[in-house]
């Protein structure tokens, strides 16, 4: 039996909407669940699982239907899904009701459920939310009723406020695969269960790759044996590069370092730059620069100046100034020039009361 396992995709969310990229963002989204579809009927997958949060919010009617137009498109796939935190079914959801096309089940019920899928000796285990919140470990002690079945559990969850998950406990629980949904970043746990993430990433602290779990699996009586691999799958994703200086940097070497950074990762990617190393101290760099080189989310400047200490001392011995410099050799010289925190705040400081003086 040929799976594919996707979570999270969160169809009507508009990340960066306030930036130039963003009027594209909230297509690519459902461009990437498309593909999906496409991808389904290339492979020949059995089984279609969608742990969850389809949508970003409890869907519109139309919605659905331009969904439920791209599952029409499905050849031989059969699609099981539940509803996460985000599109939870509360008493006006539109899930309520809705008449999927005949490959589509919805595992639509607040307690454990299942449905069997007789012509792939598969049985899908799982429950949707019906609030956004749920604290209670609902997934630790549930089971498979039939082992000569392939027995697969869809959990959403796995914090505090969205049932906690105790995954070495739901591992040896018996399910030949469970397919995680809520966090949205991909992880594995060995070849049984794994977090498929995000189809796309929503916001600028999901850096890495995004797409689904493609998997196989072989039931033999009572063993199975089973193979997974996450696949990338996004248009974009959001990359942190880090921009190492030296005093020699001017702002146009900056500058080639990030235009260079953004051909290496790719043009299409979303970018969160962090300069790093000593600045000349008559430098100060224009982040707005590196803002208008593409599509560049923040700049983080956390460069410090590079500054001639013995000199300043000489000039500022007998002042404020002078005490502090003292108090950042001592500081070096006992070896906690590791500590980066505390060398770039006493940088800070004395950038600080050089200005006061210069004022």
């Amino acid at each position: 039996m040929k799976f594919i396992h996707i979570s999270d995709v969160h169809i009507g969310a508009k990340p960066d909407s306030h930036y130039s990229w963003g009027v594209m963002r909230e297509k690519e989204i459902l461009s990437a669940f498309n593909g999906i579809i496409d991808i389904c009927n290339e492979d020949g997958i059995d089984l279609l699982l969608i742990s969850g949060d389809l949508f970003h919010k409890q869907p519109l009617i139309r919605e659905l239907k331009e969904v439920n137009y791209s599952f029409e498109k499905l050849i031989g796939t059969q699609v099981v899904l539940i509803a996460g935190n985000h599109d939870y079914i509360g008493a006006r959801s539109n899930y309520i009701g809705f008449e999927w096309c005949r490959q589509v089940q919805m595992l639509i019920e607040e307690d454990m459920d299942s449905i069997y899928l007789e012509d792939i000796n598969t049985e899908v285990y799982g429950f949707s939310y019906h609030k956004r919140d749920i604290t209670k470990p609902l997934y630790n002690k549930v089971r498979p009723g039939c082992e000569e079945r392939i027995n697969i559990l869809l959990a959403h969850g796995g914090d505090e406020k969205n049932i906690p998950i105790d995954k070495k406990a739901v591992g040896n629980n018996g399910f030949d695969y469970v397919a995680l949904g809520h966090i949205h970043k991909p992880e594995l746990f060995g070849s049984r269960m794994a977090y498929a993430g995000s189809l796309e990433p929503l916001d600028k602290n999901e850096t890495g790759p995004r797409g689904y779990i493609k998997g196989e699996i072989v039931k033999e009586e009572e063993n199975s044996h089973i193979h997974i691999n996450f696949i990338p799958h996004s248009v974009r994703e959001y990359i942190k590069a880090e921009l190492t200086v030296d005093p020699g940097f001017t702002n146009g070497a900056l500058i080639d370092m990030a235009k260079d950074k953004i051909k290496e990762y790719g043009e299409q990617n979303i970018f969160i730059f962090q300069i790093n190393g000593f600045r000349d101290e008559d430098i100060s760099f224009q982040k707005e620069d590196i803002y208008n080189l593409g599509n560049v989310i923040e700049v983080m400047d956390d460069t410090v100046p590079d500054y001639d200490f013995e000199t300043l001392y000489r000039e500022n011995q007998d002042n404020i100034i002078g005490l502090y410099i003292k108090g950042i050799q001592e500081h070096c010289q006992k070896g906690n020039d590791r500590d980066i925190i505390g060398k770039k705040a006493l940088y800070y400081g004395l950038e600080a009361l050089l200005g006061a003086k210069v004022r």
